[in-house]
């Protein structure tokens, strides 16, 4: 079972919007901090934001002041507000989660599969 499923992802042009969401099922619990990451076709794999269970969130200075990270009411979900988005923003978002394993209780970070945003210029 995919422990993260994100959603929301899809083509958007520059300077709109688009609000990613991501559940985490039922393979993983006693979740602390949540995030994104994004990763553009040829490039590494990128940190964009993170959010503690306090709420207490972090950027990425590429994103700082455009994109807001907030988590449900149930602490197992986490969004993504993308405004002003730009052309160098088309990656794949992938949602992750410090989280235990619901079998194997052990601690760690869990990954979703990633959701494609593209913004044409």
């Amino acid at each position: 079972q995919v422990p993260l499923v994100e959603s929301g992802g899809g083509l958007v042009q520059a300077g709109g919007s688009l609000r990613l969401s991501c559940a985490a099922s039922g393979s993983i619990f006693d979740i602390n901090a949540m995030g994104w990451y994004r990763q553009a076709p040829g490039k590494q794999r990128e940190w964009v934001a993170v959010i503690s269970t306090g709420d207490n969130t972090n950027y990425a200075d590429s994103v700082k002041g455009r994109f807001i990270i907030s988590r449900g009411n149930a602490e197992n979900s986490v969004y993504l507000q993308m405004n002003s988005l730009k052309p160098e923003d088309t990656a794949v978002y992938y949602c992750t989660a410090d989280a235990r394993d619901l079998v194997t209780t052990l601690r760690g970070d869990f990954w979703g599969q990633g959701t494609q945003v593209t913004v044409s210029s």
